[in-house]
């Protein structure tokens, strides 16, 4: 066969099967084009669209699978939506001004993987996950809502102006649903925006407390330590004033803490002033508040301060006993019951003088609260100070403690060699604390006594020598 027959045979393939594309698959036979019905040949790429629609499953023009997408559309769960509307809400710093009854919580700071000491900061993080502030696992790991406390009160301290600081959802009604879901005893009294990085630990110049103690706590150690009907003179009063007034300004208050050595720089600390106020009636028995402003306060130093004053003014210790405290030597300073001790107000002059009044922050005074922070400490906190101490008395046990306190003695000095149990007691200020043990059961004593003397003496050695 020739060219031309060869070209002839291929011409008439072509017009009865269609022009050939190269392509994957079966192809598909078309039959020859009727007499007067003749089409122009569709271009490639139009031919090439409709095979990959017909190997989609296209069908009239719409995807087969588009039905079931937007029926799954529809099943979306309400906690998926719900989860959208927060990521889209904003998420800003703020801080909360808060007050709380310290009574029956062991402290302020959270102890992560310790239920069994309850604090006012487990209660207040379970309240912002239950009104959609912050999502669970920010409740978990704090950091992860840069969360941050200006003062870490000890077991059993109250507050009237803590604040915190930490990022959430600005949901709607916002401090009406965290107190839904708190204790009466404790309450979110403002909220206010604050810069991003703020930190109100870091950003805190100063602190209020103070100290609300039944006045026959300053009557002198000849009389009955649990007289009611004791009334607080104008001339003890200006006594009381005149030593607090010795700790204003710096000084070294190692004394006044645990674990602090007499030359590490963090035993130094700013008081700014402390007084007593005039005395006043609570359900027939006088009560004195002790207000004192400082920089920053370490763990009990307050309570040592006001037990310290109290011991002097009662005549159980010297009045030098007070400056000898702020020196390198080990004092036994007494430590006053945490029930009166309260959190008044945090103060924060400088982010007040750099940002309250720049148009976009509101400075951090909380004048509008001091109504609502009033009231909270008349029905929370000064009721719960007055009922305690009528019915636990833990000053006047407290104060009945300090006839056997021993201001001189070391923690060391049962350590000495050759130092036997109960010299051990007497060494330091403990012998009269058993009065069930005569002089002729000295000897008999165990030898678990023995054992927990050196122990104690060689920890508390450690502590003031390390």
């Amino acid at each position: 066969m020739g060219v031309p027959s060869l070209r002839a045979a291929a011409g008439a393939l072509s017009r009865a099967c269609g022009r050939w594309s190269p392509r994957l698959g079966p192809r598909l036979l078309r039959s020859p084009p009727m007499a007067g019905n003749v089409q122009a040949p569709a271009p490639v790429g139009a031919r090439l669209q409709q095979d990959r629609k017909a190997r989609s499953g296209w069908q009239g023009g719409a995807r087969v699978w588009e039905e079931t997408e937007q029926q799954a559309k529809k099943l979306k769960s309400s906690g998926d939506e719900d989860g959208e509307q927060h990521r889209k809400l904003p998420k800003r710093k703020i801080v909360l001004l808060m007050a709380y009854s310290g009574k029956g919580y062991h402290g302020m700071q959270r102890n992560v993987g310790s239920s069994q000491f309850k604090t006012i900061e487990d209660d207040l993080v379970s309240a912002l996950v239950r009104s959609g502030c912050i999502p669970e696992n920010h409740g978990e790991d704090m950091r992860k809502m840069s969360f941050q406390r200006c003062a870490r009160t000890d077991k059993g301290v109250s507050a009237a102006g803590q604040v915190v600081s930490l990022k959430v959802w600005l949901i709607d009604d916002i401090l009406e649903k965290i107190n839904s879901h708190l204790p009466s005893h404790i309450r979110i009294l403002g909220l206010k925006r604050v810069t991003g990085g703020f930190n109100s630990k870091n950003k805190c110049d100063a602190r209020t407390y103070f100290y609300m103690l039944p006045t026959f706590a300053f009557a002198h150690k000849d009389r009955d330590v649990q007289d009611e009907t004791y009334r607080l003179t104008a001339e003890t009063l200006q006594s009381v004033n005149r030593l607090l007034a010795c700790y204003k300004g710096t000084h070294n208050f190692h004394n006044f803490t645990s674990q602090k050595g007499p030359r590490e720089p963090s035993a130094q600390r700013y008081i700014l002033d402390m007084y007593c106020e005039e005395p006043f009636v609570r359900e027939g028995m006088e009560f004195a508040v002790i207000k004192v402003k400082g920089q920053s306060f370490m763990t009990h130093q307050i309570r040592k301060m006001v037990g310290l004053v109290v011991a002097i003014v009662k005549g159980y210790a010297p009045e030098s006993v007070l400056a000898r405290s702020w020196g390198e030597a080990k004092v036994d300073v007494p430590k006053a019951p945490g029930l009166g001790l309260v959190l008044e107000r945090v103060h924060f002059e400088k982010y007040n003088q750099r940002f309250g009044n720049d148009g976009l922050h509101e400075p951090l005074d909380w004048a509008q609260e001091e109504a609502e922070v009033a009231a909270f400490k008349e029905q929370h906190i000064y009721p719960a100070i007055v009922s305690t101490e009528r019915h636990e008395r833990s000053m006047a046990q407290w104060l009945s403690t300090l006839p056997v306190h021993d201001f001189s003695a070391t923690a060391h000095a049962a350590a000495k060699v050759g130092l036997g149990p109960w010299a051990g007691l007497e060494a330091m200020g403990l012998a009269q604390a058993l009065p069930q043990a005569q002089p002729s059961a000295r000897p008999h004593l165990s030898l678990s006594v023995t054992k927990l003397l050196t122990q104690f003496a060689l920890v508390s050695f450690c502590r003031v020598y390390r």
